[in-house]
């Protein structure tokens, strides 16, 4: 006889190797690696041991049929990754969504690692013709997902923030000197866009305790600064003229930008945490893009931490019509006749309803309020156990006194 956590376990883990079953049926072939998480608060040694991303793949996929990735929100919203996405109908902001699930691609390395509860895949781009296909420049995209994060439930909450600290502790400098400058991108009065904000009110940022640190401690309390600096709409100042005049000021020796995304998927809304380590662009959307934060800019490493809390109203549309299509096509002309319409015909005939009434719709969870708290202690408490490697050895208490 099983209890309520034991059908929620089950439940869980049915939708994990549902979602593999679908990606392994689609071309994809991964590795599995153990699950191989890390303490809660982590260790060092633990931490450093990330993902040996050049080796040789594990799998591949390619963008193929998928539709290409578009910018994300306007100024304010959500973020997207550098780079850019290439115009198209389909919007998101996940390397992930991007490629899709058809045929490996040269270029694009993916290695899947699954735990309990969670799914991990770690996507390398490695060749321009890659990234110009999937709209993503070349670097290394780590996608943590958990469909069983919206149900609240602790425990799970503290693997994924473990692993979340585990994947990001991989890209960071391994200098016990390093210093980072954290910054939460978006507008905290806007709930689907505070996630930024609300991560840098969690941090442990201790750029002003450093000299005042024992001997013993340096190394294990590394030097971290944060800001959320609003957007252009509220402060007037471009957010990437912010972060640079900050970066040039207190020199640190890498940036961690955090932001809300924008998900292909309503499936990944506030389950999927994105890292990766090619920059981002603050509230870039359709014909609004924002300056830049990437090495390019800045002159230093920067790493993107993403959220996925919308999608487009369009795409909810394009896949309702698509699986309508799908379903019914044997039964009526009308909608094998549907089913036979090119992709452009779709996209506009959905255009001609949506585009005109709703514009730029973009639609989020009613319990988003709830959600964004949720993930943003668990992205700051990932975030704290990989800059201070000894957090969880450390007694602040001195040292706050």
């Amino acid at each position: 006889m099983t209890g309520p956590r034991d059908r929620r376990v089950q439940g869980e883990r049915g939708n994990l190797e549902r979602m593999a079953e679908r990606r392994r049926g689609a071309g994809w072939n991964a590795a599995r690696p153990g699950a191989g998480g890390v303490p809660w608060g982590g260790s060092g040694p633990g931490m450093a041991a990330g993902p040996d991303l050049s080796a040789p793949p594990a799998a591949a996929a390619q963008a193929g049929d998928a539709p290409p990735a578009a910018p994300s929100l306007a100024a304010g919203g959500p973020g997207n990754l550098a780079g850019g996405n290439p115009a198209g109908f389909v919007r998101t902001d996940l390397a992930l969504e991007a490629i899709g699930t058809s045929q490996p691609m040269p270029g694009v390395q993916v290695e899947e690692e699954r735990g309990q509860g969670y799914l991990v895949t770690r996507v390398t781009v490695t060749s321009p013709e890659a990234a110009r296909r999937l709209g993503k420049p070349p670097g290394r995209y780590v996608t943590i997902e958990s469909p069983g994060f919206r149900k609240r439930d602790r425990e799970l909450q503290e693997r994924v923030a473990n692993v979340l600290a585990r994947e990001l502790a991989a890209m960071l400098p391994d200098r016990p000197d390093a210093s980072f400058f954290v910054v939460g991108l978006g507008n905290w009065n806007a709930t689907p866009d505070s996630l930024g904000p609300e991560v840098v009110h969690r941090l442990l940022v201790t750029r002003h305790l450093q000299e005042y640190v024992p001997e013993d401690l340096k190394g294990g309390l590394r030097s971290v600064a944060a800001l959320a600096p609003g957007v252009l709409g509220l402060t007037g100042i471009e957010t990437g003229d912010v972060i640079r005049g900050i970066v040039q000021q207190i020199r640190p020796d890498m940036v961690i930008a955090v932001d809300a995304l924008a998900a292909r998927n309503i499936e990944r809304i506030m389950t999927t945490v994105q890292i990766a380590d090619t920059g981002i662009h603050p509230g870039s959307g359709v014909g609004n893009h924002r300056a830049a934060v990437t090495r390019e800019t800045l002159g230093i490493p920067v790493i993107a931490i993403g959220v996925p809390t919308v999608v487009h109203a369009h795409t909810i549309a394009y896949d309702t019509l698509d699986a309508l299509t799908r379903s019914l096509q044997s039964q009526s002309t009308l909608f094998r006749t549907l089913g036979q319409m090119p992709e452009a015909d779709k996209r506009r005939l959905i255009e001609e309803v949506l585009g005109p009434a709703v514009g730029d719709l973009m639609v989020t969870p009613k319990e988003i309020d709830v959600f964004v708290e949720e993930m943003a202690t668990v992205v700051a408490s990932g975030l704290n156990a990989a800059l201070h490697p000894r957090i969880d050895e450390i007694d602040l208490s001195p040292v706050f006194a």
